[in-house]
């Protein structure tokens, strides 16, 4: 779909953020370990035997300091080739889902599901979501941005860590916001292992976004709302990209570029299905 809009917001920057505070400052959690990702809603595709998905054996160097290779996760490895099936071209994205083992984001009894391009529940009414949705999301940012990795990247909705910790091998710098309390939590403890020095996970209201290490070069929602919150569209740096769900019971893939200082631009991309984006934190 070709669909374009601009819109002119009447607030200024500075009447949403405070002065930019240093790198870190006033960071709920400091990830020195690792994290990533929520919201899509439960495609679970029929049992297959867990013998097709070999446990990986191993972590990739760019995560764990192992001096094992990526392809010591074979069903990481499997999923990416799927992807590029799907149509996923973009190398950095590739490479991002083959190093990062997704196994380890969803409960034991669904491993057996954690390579398969499906959402999976994660608990708190909320999903991991299909591989799919997470690589074009990645896709879309980093192709807008010319195939560069990214400086500094917001993501709205951490819930397990899964997709942080994939943005975390396309961006310098990965923040994450999480507002139910008990996935930030369960985020923190599932990316420890992994030991992502680039990543810090945000307890707090994903709506107002973080203000004060603004401004973002990406901003990515793993929530779909009627229509983005202002407050995201001021915190994306002039010529940066952000990818959000919008809709209710029809959802579309939209990204937006700040063409301006007051001006954003979007193009819809495709029908997708994210958990409701909610205000406030529980």
């Amino acid at each position: 779909m070709n669909d374009r809009k601009s819109g002119k917001f009447p607030l200024p920057l500075s009447s949403v953020i405070g002065p930019r505070k240093r790198q870190g400052q006033d960071a709920d959690y400091r990830l020195k370990e690792v994290t990533p990702q929520t919201a899509i809603r439960n495609r679970m595709q029929p049992p297959v035997a867990a013998k097709t998905v070999p446990p990986p054996s191993g972590l990739p160097l760019s995560l764990s300091g192992s001096r094992k290779s990526p392809e010591t996760i074979p069903g990481a490895v499997a999923m990416a080739e799927k992807m590029t099936a799907l149509g996923i071209r973009n190398a950095m994205t590739l490479a991002a889902m083959r190093a990062v083992p997704r196994h380890l984001f969803v409960a034991d009894g669904l491993r057996y599901q954690a390579y398969e391009d499906t959402a999976l529940p994660i608990g708190h009414h909320q999903t991991i979501s299909r591989p799919y949705i997470v690589a074009r999301m990645i896709e879309a940012v980093l192709e807008g941005a010319g195939g560069r990795k990214l400086p500094r990247v917001l993501e709205i909705g951490t819930g397990c860590g899964y997709q942080a910790a994939v943005l975390a091998q396309v961006a310098d710098e990965v923040y994450s916001i999480e507002r139910i309390k008990a996935l930030h939590e369960q985020a923190k403890s599932n990316l420890r292992v992994l030991r992502i020095p680039n990543l810090r996970l945000h307890y707090g209201d994903g709506m107002l976004g973080l203000p004060q290490v603004a401004p973002f070069d990406a901003i990515v929602l793993a929530a779909a709302g009627l229509e983005v919150p202002q407050a995201l569209f001021e915190q994306l740096a002039v010529g940066g990209h952000m990818i959000a769900p919008v809709g209710r019971e029809k959802q579309t893939l939209q990204l937006t570029k700040r063409t301006g200082a007051r001006q954003w631009q979007s193009v819809m991309l495709e029908d997708c299905h994210f958990v409701p984006l909610r205000q406030g934190v529980v």
